[in-house]
């Protein structure tokens, strides 16, 4: 059995590339650069052929798909806050021309496409609403990587109809846990709380956690059952924020844990607080007046009974034990990186 793994040097990439070679797999695992320092994680990994392409190269895409059983389509960008409206805009028409490419390099000589959506792609809710499930799509589409995200899914199933691709999107939700070789946003929320940035207060939300090693289950069943659509990878609860930050601290007693929950009003100044504590506390950025806008009032919540009941698949990574290793892991992190840990 053969895959094609795009974005492979990112954290649910090299996590796929890992378990597939296990599982004897032939794995031809793509890259943006083959110069990329990442890559050193995926060199490791016996019998991976590594090959460089840009998503959005039909005709190289379409040649490194011959004689592939599978194509895991991961590649995109994981970020909330850039920093400029061009890199945002960057983001939606990438993922977009990515997703597009790799469905037109599936059709007609790859058996099954699998691509990596996201929870984010669905609708949040009021408290007290229904769970969203896989026929929800999201409309508020002001925040550049939910925007990315939901369209690009929702144009890969208008082309997989039309190419006669057959196609399974899977949802995580937050992915932590270790084995990561960048940080991304939710790894940036983590180690935010490490460094104290919600030690006075948390907003009023929640996080649709899940731990990388039940994405990585949930990516290799969908490939290999029979199965096709949408498949939401969510842990049966979702921690509110100063949950989260609770856990932490009694996984250790030194990350400072919130003291209450932050009135409503304060709400829109949340992404210049998040910006002084990147100033004075070194913590990655996370927020944006967008990103606070969007998820406002509402919360993440969403049903993860279909992959349980079609897939077999269920979470079986505590979030306790999963944090644990997400802390550690950014605790090594900083140490290369001669940071404080």
């Amino acid at each position: 059995m053969k895959a094609l793994v795009t974005g492979a040097n990112g954290h649910i990439g090299c996590n796929l590339v890992r378990a597939l070679a296990e599982r004897g797999y032939e794995i031809c695992a793509t890259v943006r650069s083959l110069g990329d320092s990442r890559n050193a994680v995926l060199r490791a990994i016996p019998g991976v052929e590594i090959a460089e392409l840009d998503v959005r190269d039909a005709d190289r895409f379409r040649s490194l798909c011959e004689n592939v059983d599978t194509l895991f389509h991961l590649a995109a960008t994981y970020a909330y806050v850039t920093g400029d409206r061009t890199t945002d805009e960057d983001i939606v028409a990438d993922s977009v021309a990515g997703a597009e490419a790799a469905v037109r390099a599936a059709a007609r000589q790859v058996r099954k496409m699998v691509m990596t959506s996201s929870v984010v792609t669905l609708p949040m809710a009021k408290p007290g609403d229904p769970p969203a499930t896989e026929a929800d799509w999201r409309t508020d589409l002001t925040v550049p990587y939910f925007h990315a995200k939901t369209i690009a899914e929702r144009r890969a199933w208008e082309l997989a109809d039309q190419y006669s691709v057959k196609l399974v999107t899977v949802l995580p939700g937050g992915t932590a846990g270790p084995g990561f070789t960048r940080r991304t946003p939710t790894t940036d929320l983590i180690e935010g709380i490490m460094l104290g940035t919600l030690r006075f207060g948390a907003p009023k939300g929640n996080f649709p956690y899940v731990d990388i090693r039940d994405v990585v289950s949930g990516h290799i069943l969908a490939a290999e059952r029979d199965v096709a659509g949408r498949f939401i990878l969510c842990n049966d609860t979702f921690p509110t924020i100063r949950e989260l930050t609770e856990l932490m601290h009694g996984i250790d007693p030194s990350i400072p844990r919130s003291l209450w929950y932050l009135p409503d009003f304060l709400s829109p100044i949340l992404p210049y607080l998040d910006q002084l504590n990147s100033r004075t506390l070194g913590s990655p950025r996370a927020l944006t007046p967008e990103f606070v806008e969007s998820i406002h009032g509402r919360l993440f919540s969403a049903s993860n009974a279909r992959a349980k009941a079609e897939l077999g698949w269920s979470p079986q990574i505590p979030i306790r034990q999963s944090l644990g290793d997400t802390i550690e892991a950014i605790r090594a992190m900083r140490r290369a990186e001669g940071k404080k840990a």
